[in-house]
């Protein structure tokens, strides 16, 4: 007679087998925590032009939004670097860009679109409420430069 040999089975949970901690998400997906840093700036942009949109909607239909990470540069000297036309600067760094509307390098038309730089806001910003607040101030700045009218009209100053 032959004895059977008992093989001895693994534990289908490998996931601790050296000591590491549990392996998986951090945090859930429904937690605000979950969101990356470029996620959580996207709505921050978002909550700081709602007011601007509630007031300037109609006239803002054609404008577009973006978010880049930094701005590109396209020529620089030993002094200084210079930045294109409708650059939003502090002390030289670039915080948004309005490009207007016109034909881009394949020849098609192009809408205006306000560029906002993630990197050089968010080191701007001291923190939420504060980024918050700069967001809001540099697309006003932005919009009305893009309505040829004052800023204080674009906060809902006097028309």
């Amino acid at each position: 007679m032959t004895t059977a040999r008992r093989i001895p089975r693994r534990s289908p949970r490998r996931r601790d087998r050296r000591g590491r901690g549990l392996r998986g998400l951090l945090y859930p997906v429904t937690t605000p925590s979950f969101r990356t840093r470029a996620e959580r700036f996207d709505a921050r942009v978002l909550e700081a032009l709602e007011p601007i949109e509630l007031r300037w909607g109609p006239e803002l239909v054609d404008l577009d939004l973006a978010v880049d990470e930094v701005p590109e540069v396209d020529r620089t000297s030993p002094e200084e670097v210079v930045w294109g036309t409708g650059v939003l600067a502090d002390a030289g760094v670039p915080l948004a860009q309005l490009v207007p509307a016109g034909v881009d390098q394949a020849g098609l038309p192009s809408r205006a679109r306000i560029v906002l730089y993630r990197r050089p806001l968010e080191a701007r910003a001291r923190g939420g409420a504060d980024l918050g607040d700069l967001l809001h101030e540099v697309l006003v700045e932005q919009v009305a430069e893009y309505l040829n009218i004052e800023p204080d009209a674009v906060e809902g100053g006097a028309d």
